[in-house]
């Protein structure tokens, strides 16, 4: 048994869906059909961002916003249905049951707008619904080509703590969820599509497993079914060793260990999600990434015990549509408790934080967030600080990226760390701040923006990855 799980570029338009059925349907016939075939799908490229942004706008009383939001959502779904199913006999009745959900969302949306308030259990449920509507087209694509397929939600399956926004599955009534009603199926030649991200509490109640969370959802179902092998299709020919839109000449890592890759992971590898490693490597299941744009390329391997001969190489992973928010104060009356407040109610807002530095000498903290979580930041920030009557001050100071290198052990005798300061030296890089691990193979920068292209193709060549 196989799952597969395809990102939101995979799934991002009609014919996009309509590749993805060929993926499954080529992988069927190579296999005899004897082979079970298990999907995970995520929402639509762009969609959880935009339902999101909704809820949010629904909060602030913006009306407007989300309700063009829904009928932008509407629009987009809809013209898939109807491109990729024109000739189906399901066509009316998946666009009726997409038009049904979204109307469910806008009266989600008019109940956050009530309250003037968005918590993360009304963050979830809004988020939940990017990854239905994409599995329901894509069971009925497949339907369509003559693969007997069935949408399920996967908060019929995967069970999860209440910790909303990022929370944790519980395995054992997961496991039993997963046999009883998915491997019956698998058994009986249908392939289930199933919604990744999401999940639910034992009582029911819809939760999230965290941003990017589909690959761990597809790892939780491939580990709880005992899969033979997990397959992640991106959008690129696995992990590289940097990205291939700033670096045409980066090279895929063949082949890795559970180890390292769930330490370039944790740095910032968009290809895989933090996560998505430990239920595997548990369980000694191989996990792929794959190119869904380029089905051919053989990918990455990642096993417990990778090929003595393979070929050891660093990875630079980069991050752009990023935004540095300053807090602080102009005396010394700023203290480290009044970053960990800022820090905890960040957290409670559902804001990721990606990298964050602490400097006394200048009273502050600086924090690096997405841009689509800028004004959010913002505005949870000076809620919190003029609760308290203080008059620490919240700007925006510039626009950034991070870059990552990430090493191996014996790649080099004296680390790659060194080898990375001395190359941003060289180029004259600005160094905003610096996140090292306590070991000398990977590193972390904090840099403008309109540096990272340069950058990143400057590293490539002085550390030879090309």
């Amino acid at each position: 048994m196989i799952v597969h799980k395809f990102g939101g570029t995979s799934v991002g338009n009609a014919q996009r869906f309509s590749s993805v059925v060929d993926i499954l349907l080529d992988q069927r016939r190579r296999s005899g059909g004897d082979a079970g075939q298990v999907v995970v799908v995520s929402a639509m490229s762009g969609v959880t961002d935009a339902l999101i942004a909704g809820a949010r706008a629904a909060a602030e009383g913006r009306d407007t916003v989300y309700r063009e939001i829904k009928a932008r959502l509407l629009e987009k779904h809809l013209t898939v249905v109807e491109t990729l199913l024109n000739h189906s006999r399901e066509r009316v009745e998946i666009g009726g049951l997409v038009e049904d959900r979204l109307h469910e969302l806008e009266r989600l949306y008019r109940s956050i707008a009530i309250l003037g308030e968005l918590t993360m259990r009304g963050c979830d449920a809004v988020a939940s619904f990017g990854e239905q509507l994409s599995a329901l087209i894509l069971a009925a694509a497949l339907r369509e080509r003559d693969c007997r397929a069935q949408a399920i939600s996967a908060t019929e399956l995967i069970v999860t703590d209440g910790r909303f926004g990022a929370a944790t599955p519980l395995m054992e009534p997961t496991r039993q969820r997963l046999r009883e009603r998915i491997a019956p199926l698998v058994e009986r030649g249908v392939t289930p599509v199933i919604t990744g991200y999401i999940a639910a509490t034992e009582k029911g109640v819809t939760t999230t497993l965290g941003r990017g969370g589909s690959d761990y959802s597809a790892a939780i179902i491939g580990a709880g079914l005992g899969a033979d092998e997990v397959w992640i299709w991106s959008d690129v020919n696995g992990i590289l060793t940097a990205d291939p839109n700033i670096v045409p000449e980066a090279r895929t890592l063949r082949e890795l260990s559970y180890a390292e890759a769930a330490n370039l992971a944790y740095y910032g590898a968009d290809v895989l999600h933090p996560r998505t490693i430990r239920p595997l490597a548990a369980s000694s299941i191989p996990l792929r990434i794959l190119n869904s744009f380029n089905p051919a390329d053989p990918g990455t391997l990642i096993v417990a015990h990778p090929s003595a001969d393979r070929e050891l190489m660093p990875a630079l992973l980069s991050s752009t549509g990023l935004s540095l928010i300053a807090i602080g104060s102009q005396d010394d009356s700023w203290t480290l408790h009044m970053s960990a407040r800022a820090l905890h109610c960040l957290s409670e807002a559902g804001v990721d934080v990606l990298m964050f530095s602490q400097s006394f000498s200048e009273h502050n903290l600086n924090l690096v967030v997405r841009e689509q979580d800028r004004q959010h930041c913002l505005n949870v920030l000076r809620s919190e600080l003029n609760s308290t009557g203080s008059l620490h001050h919240v700007e925006v100071k510039e626009n950034v990226a991070t870059v990552s290198v990430v090493g191996v052990p014996g790649w080099n005798e004296a680390g790659i760390v060194p080898h990375a300061f001395a190359a941003l030296g060289r180029l004259g890089t600005r160094v905003i701040a610096v996140a090292q691990a306590a070991t000398e193979h990977s590193v972390s920068f904090c840099i403008p923006e309109e540096q990272v292209v340069d950058t990143v193709r400057f590293l490539h060549r002085e550390l030879r990855l090309g």
